[in-house]
């Protein structure tokens, strides 16, 4: 699983370090539940890595939200 460059129609609006935040959780914290390094977590939050389903799925459940709430597609219609 490595960073990959992203296109256009990949771009999506995050916020996952919204909800992390507003739950006082810390980025450390969060990549321990979800399982996965604390770097992945900034590039997630930074927009440079988009995440799996599952790992969007994990994010959703461990800040307690829907994954819809976290990620919105910037795609142009």
């Amino acid at each position: 699983m490595g960073r990959q460059p992203k296109q256009d129609k990949d771009q999506l609006d995050n916020f996952v370090e919204l909800f992390r935040t507003k739950r006082d959780i810390s980025r450390q914290e969060l990549a321990d539940i979800v399982g996965v390094h604390y770097q992945t977590m900034s590039y997630i939050e930074r927009g440079e890595y988009a995440p799996s389903l599952a790992l969007a799925l994990r994010l959703a459940e461990a800040l307690d939200c829907k994954v819809e709430q976290l990620f919105k597609s910037k795609a142009k219609k």
